[in-house]
């Protein structure tokens, strides 16, 4: 496993993304949009921040609502994301994703229940 990005929610991706580059000396490497979201990565270089603004109703508008903005979720690259999750399993963790889903760049994503890893909402990323 190798460290991917740290998700961070947020009202204002756009004015997080200048902070960002400014304060950590990086840039926006990728911008995407799913129905309910708007996603930007900027490039470090050891990993990525994953800036998450929700653009209606969905998960992260409920994040925000509950907990404010900040840190939302670790995610780690795995070369084999089904042996992985089913190690989780293994050593029992509950899933949040039994099975891989599409996630941004189209890469391969599931999510470990934060109740079961320490209060740490855990995302394994297949590229």
């Amino acid at each position: 496993m190798r460290f991917d990005h740290a998700g961070v929610a947020t009202d204002n991706a756009e004015g997080l993304a200048f902070l960002y580059e400014d304060l950590f000396d990086c840039e926006i490497v990728h911008e995407e949009r799913f129905e309910d979201l708007k996603v930007m990565f900027l490039g470090l270089d050891n990993g990525y921040f994953e800036l998450l603004e929700p653009q209606e109703e969905g998960t992260i508008s409920k994040y925000l609502e509950n907990n404010g903005p900040g840190l939302h979720h670790i995610a780690l690259e795995t070369d084999d994301i089904e042996a992985a999750l089913e190690n989780a399993e293994d050593v029992g963790v509950d899933l949040i994703d039994e099975e891989p889903r599409r996630g941004a760049w189209g890469h391969e994503v599931a999510f470990l229940h934060p109740g079961s890893t320490g209060g740490v909402l855990v995302e394994f990323v297949e590229h």
